[in-house]
């Protein structure tokens, strides 16, 4: 710990940096390759949506050490079409999710699972939900996130400057774009509890990112009176100081999150808490990387092209070299004369 607080203190006196802006075609390059793992996943696979966004019937039995495997039979028995989703749910329930279905078979399924656990079929909890509920979920999600985005980009506009909040969405939009891909790639279904995953993620994300943002902002807010460092190096030496406390926050969120999806959903069998861990757990990684190498270089690139900036860094570059200066042939002509010996002036008075 103490090494770990000694390299904070170096990094933050700027004895000890890494150039994070400066190597900025590195960082997009990995994230790129990201991105086009996201696109193959999401154009293979693409994402499995929840009843609740395609509809369809759900059916939950309580019986002590209720396998996948017999409630997989079950509904095999009953010849319910299309795909069918079993998971457990802790140690004493299972769940069993299919297509939309009629009374017919609504009511053949709970008689095939009643039958293969032993229980009666009251006891077996039904729930059948609508397509156009799930459309109405679907366009409220992306109210939500859409709304989300515009009030962010506002108030970072009017609390910083609107090139942050450009960078900043720039961040956030990689984040979703990541995370969704893994997701897809995972192949865990989309539900309520996933998009309230992405909206914390996206939360969690932007704080890290002004937190970079606001010390960029201190870095920065007389540095072409001074003209001591360009806008690039005020912001990775921004970079660097915000690191340690961007590294540690990061692993106390993930601590948490990593024991729900691995020991709670992993372990124990608490399916219903796997959707929400994974979005979090894939989300804060994904949005601490983000705000360390994907906002501060897409800054520091808008900002850098200002007309300010750009002589600005002229000026950063072109202190402390010594002007050459060229001899004029006079000059030269006077140098190259072979020197004899000086003859002193006799003064007066003396023999």
């Amino acid at each position: 710990m103490s090494k770990l607080s000694g390299l904070g203190g170096r990094l933050y006196r700027g004895e000890t940096s890494v150039d994070f802006i400066g190597r900025r075609k590195r960082w997009y390059s990995i994230s790129a390759l990201f991105i086009l793992a996201s696109i193959g996943a999401l154009t293979l696979q693409g994402v499995h949506l929840g009843i609740e966004f395609k509809g369809g019937s759900s059916f939950t039995v309580t019986k002590a050490h209720a396998s996948i495997e017999d409630a997989r039979a079950a509904v095999a028995t009953s010849g319910v079409p299309g795909e069918i989703i079993v998971q457990n749910i802790g140690t004493d329930k299972v769940r069993v999710q299919t297509a939309a279905l009629d009374n017919a078979q609504n009511n053949a399924v709970q008689d095939a699972l009643a039958a293969k656990f032993g229980v009666t079929t009251d006891s077996i909890d039904s729930q059948i939900v609508g397509p156009s509920w799930g459309k109405e979920i679907t366009r409220k999600a992306l109210y939500g996130l859409i709304g989300f985005l515009i009030c962010v980009m506002l108030y970072l506009a009017m609390a910083f400057e609107p090139k942050m909040a450009v960078a900043a969405i720039v961040a956030v939009v990689h984040d979703v774009f990541i995370t969704v891909g893994i997701y897809a790639l995972v192949g865990f279904d989309v539900t309520p509890a996933t998009v309230i995953g992405f909206l914390t993620i996206l939360g969690y994300s932007l704080y890290d990112t002004v937190v970079v943002f606001d010390k960029i902002r201190e870095n920065t807010r007389t540095i072409t009176a001074t003209s001591k460092q360009t806008y690039s190096q005020a912001t990775n030496l921004a970079v660097n100081q915000t690191l340690v406390r961007s590294f540690n926050t990061s692993l106390i969120a993930l601590l948490p999150v990593g024991s729900i999806l691995f020991v709670g959903a992993g372990l124990l069998g608490a399916g219903t808490l796997k959707d929400l861990s994974l979005a979090l757990f894939i989300g804060l990684a994904v949005g601490t990387y983000s705000s360390v190498f994907i906002a501060p270089p897409v800054l520091a690139q808008l900002r850098e092209k200002e007309p300010a900036m750009v002589a600005l860094a002229k000026r950063v570059n072109g202190r402390g070299v010594a002007p050459t200066v060229t001899p004029t042939p006079a000059a030269v002509d006077l140098a190259d004369r072979p020197r004899g010996p000086r003859n002193q002036p006799k003064r007066k008075g003396r023999k």
